[in-house]
Parts: structure tokens; C-alpha cells; sequence
């Protein structure tokens, strides 16, 4: 099995900062890439920003500039600082990872549980 761990959400008011951290689990055998999605109340769910193993980063465009996203192989964690928050980035952040297992051929996405972002005054 394998376990998606996210941490770091939260409130915080317009223009603050919030940094969340996603930490992968279990039977891994190799992970492609790690990153974030974002789903506010009536939308759908959207990619916030993805990091290859290589190092790779894309971003929404929404998020450049005020998002950095980051990853430490060896710990199998992603990190996300969100700066210059914005009301419109209040919703559900899930961390999202595309690997491999110990027991499989083919890599398969693994979604988090999902952490609340509120940016209000």
C-alpha cells in the first residue's frame, strides 16, 4: 500500500504565506513525479504545479510567481510555498504522485486526502 500524507493547511489572510508538505509511503519502488491539485467549492479540481524527479517544475499560471514547488527524493516528500496568497486560492490542496509500487509494472497516480487552504480577512 501506499500512503499520501499532507500537512500545512490552513487560514491565513490576503497576501500571507502557508507551506504544505506531502510525504509518500509504503511498498514504493520509484517515483515519476509529485505535485499538487486544488479544488475549490463548485469547480473541479485543478493542477497547481507538478516536480519530476529530475527536478522539473511546471506551474498553473495562476500560481506563477507566488508558488514554488520543491521535493526531496530521498525523503519520498513534496513541498509547496504559496506566497502572496490570494482569496481565490481558498480551497481543498491535494498532493498527487505518480510512481511505481514494489508489486506493480506500471506506474498509477496516488492522490492525499486532501488539506484545507482558506485565504480570508
Amino acid at each position: 500500500q501506499v500512503q499520501l500524507v499532507e500537512s500545512g493547511g490552513g487560514l491565513v489572510q490576503p497576501g500571507g504565506s502557508l507551506r504544505l508538505s506531502c510525504a509518500a509511503s509504503g511498498s514504493i519502488f520509484s517515483i515519476n513525479n509529485m505535485g499538487w491539485y486544488r479544488q475549490a467549492p463548485g469547480k473541479e479540481r485543478e493542477l497547481v504545479a507538478f516536480i519530476t524527479r529530475g527536478g522539473s517544475t511546471n506551474y498553473a499560471d495562476s500560481v506563477k510567481g507566488r508558488f514554488t514547488i520543491s521535493g526531496d527524493n530521498a525523503k519520498n516528500t513534496v513541498y509547496l510555498e504559496m506566497n502572496s496568497l490570494k482569496p481565490e486560492d481558498t480551497a481543498v490542496y491535494y498532493c498527487n504522485a505518480l510512481l511505481r509500487t514494489r508489486y506493480g509494472t506500471i506506474a498509477a497516480n496516488y492522490w492525499g486526502q486532501g488539506t484545507q487552504v482558506t485565504v480570508s480577512s
